[in-house]
């Protein structure tokens, strides 16, 4: 578990469903991602997954629920995948009701220091749709270096 100023980044449980479900099923919240909108067998999927990784050993992927400290409230999904011993990657997923508050930029940078201070890691990447503005400039203030365009990466589905 990681703490920040206003957040806790905690391991999913299997009765976050319900509040997983509302921005994962959300489309302005998929619009820049490979999956979804999810139906809610979907988003049951995931969850299951997500907590089968919690018994990896040794651990390679972290999927997090990030949860307001004061309310306890569930309001968006961060993770961290270990792409090689000494690099990962990280990202992030936010309820729209929380956006523009500094959350996504807050969970983010936690992350950046458990891979480099508890992981040990040499690098930490990114990535986002070149249209994704909110996702850049989260990058951007956590201190993450602009790289360029990987062209051609993956397919894109058809949502």
């Amino acid at each position: 578990m990681l703490e920040t100023r206003r957040l806790i980044i905690r391991e999913f449980k299997p009765e976050d469903l319900e509040d997983i479900h509302v921005y994962a099923s959300n489309p302005l919240v998929v619009k820049h991602i490979i999956w979804g909108p999810n139906s809610k067998e979907d988003t049951q999927s995931y969850l299951n997954t997500v907590i089968e990784m919690q018994e990896q050993m040794p651990r390679l992927d972290f999927e997090a629920a990030a949860v307001l400290k004061e309310t306890r409230q569930l309001i968006g999904g961060c993770g961290f995948h270990l792409s090689s011993p000494s690099q990962g990657e990280i990202g992030y997923c936010f309820n729209p009701l929380f956006w523009g508050n500094g959350f996504a930029t807050e969970a983010a940078d936690a992350l950046l220091g458990f891979g480099f201070r508890e992981l040990g890691l040499h690098r930490i990447f990114a990535t986002c749709r070149p249209d994704n503005m909110g996702s850049a400039k989260v990058m951007q203030k956590i201190g993450m270096t602009y790289e360029g365009h990987i062209r051609e990466h993956m397919r894109e589905s058809v949502k």
